[in-house]
Order: C-alpha cells, then sequence, then structure tokens
C-alpha cells in the first residue's frame, strides 16, 4: 500500500512559486500590497496545513488553490466594508431632505449634460498630457495594459520584464499620473 505522505520541499517554494503566485494574485485583486501579502499568507496557510497535502496535484496547484481560498476571503473581507458607506453626508435637521445619503449623491451617468461632457473631454487631455510627463517607457507600458488591456504576457515578453516588475511599474505611473493632475487638473 503506497504511503499517502508526499515529501515537500518547502525551502524551494518561494524561488518555485512565488512570482508564479504574484501574477496570479495581482491580475485578481489589482493591489500590489495586498497581492504580496496574499502570497505570504498562502506560504504560511500551506505550511500549516502540509499534513493534508496528498501528492494529487502539484505543489503548485496546490498552493494556487490556497491561494484561490485566499482571494475569495479577501473579497469577502472588502464587501463586508461596504455597509459602512451607507454614512448620513448632511446632519442637517430636516429628516426628509433628499441627496443625504452617500449612494444619493453619485451623478447619474445617463444624465450627463453639455458641461460633465466638457469636463471629461478637458479630463482626457489632462491625462494625456500628464502621460506625456512620464518616462518614455512608463507611459508606454501603461498604455498597453491599461488603456489599450493588452496581456501581462505580451507587455512583459516585448519590454523583457518580469510581471512584478510590471505591475511596479504600472503603481509608480498611477502615482505619478495622480500627482500631475492634482497639480495641473484639479487644483483649477
Amino acid at each position: 500500500m503506497e504511503s499517502s505522505k508526499h515529501k515537500i520541499d518547502t525551502a524551494q517554494w518561494v524561488d518555485r512559486y512565488a512570482d508564479y503566485l504574484f501574477n496570479y494574485a495581482i491580475t485578481r485583486v489589482n493591489d500590489t500590497y495586498i497581492a504580496e501579502e496574499l502570497v505570504q499568507e498562502t506560504f504560511v496557510a500551506g505550511l500549516k496545513s502540509m499534513k493534508n497535502f496528498k501528492g494529487e496535484a502539484t505543489e503548485r496547484t496546490w498552493l494556487t488553490s490556497i491561494l484561490k481560498r485566499k482571494i475569495i476571503d479577501q473579497y469577502r473581507k472588502n464587501n463586508s466594508k461596504k455597509g459602512q458607506a451607507e454614512v448620513r453626508m448632511d446632519y442637517s435637521n430636516a429628516a426628509d431632505q433628499e441627496g443625504d445619503w452617500l449612494e444619493e449623491q453619485v451623478e447619474d451617468n445617463t444624465t450627463m449634460n453639455a458641461e460633465s461632457h466638457l469636463e471629461n473631454k478637458e479630463l482626457g487631455l489632462a491625462i494625456e498630457i500628464c502621460l506625456e510627463k512620464l518616462p518614455l517607457k512608463q507611459a508606454e507600458i501603461f498604455k498597453q495594459k491599461t488603456i489599450l488591456e493588452q496581456e501581462t504576457e505580451t507587455i512583459c515578453k516585448e519590454h523583457d520584464i518580469t510581471a512584478s516588475n510590471l505591475w511596479v511599474i504600472i503603481h509608480r505611473a498611477r502615482v505619478q499620473l495622480m500627482q500631475c493632475l492634482q497639480d495641473d487638473w484639479f487644483k483649477n
């Protein structure tokens, strides 16, 4: 009878699986910090539950299934906080006043007027100007991923970078774009 225990080489996990797991996580949570945390939690959970590994799948597949559950838990945690958004925005005495709930104050996109269209056009131009201020490679990668919605693997091959590096570049571009927009567009 074959033993149900299979040897797991935990010392090699980071070298073998960290990049793969990070890439898997980042495409689902779109936040570098959260993706890194989820990968770390996956490794810890894997260490704690090594006795449950039956060898029916590869270590990578097994760790990925743990990561999937961590990602689901992350979404559940985020969604449980959504009820906190229902906070009164106006503390006036008029109890029957409409529009004092956060959800009621969000603009209805179906009723955009000429002024809204002009503001959107101006914002688009401001973004283009801010993109031109980014380093060339950073701007190109940002456009490919966020505007042209190209696949991570395609962009990485074209620029000879890792997926982790791609997400760092995207994050830095977003930070710089937001700062540029705050400085040049939102102040007006």
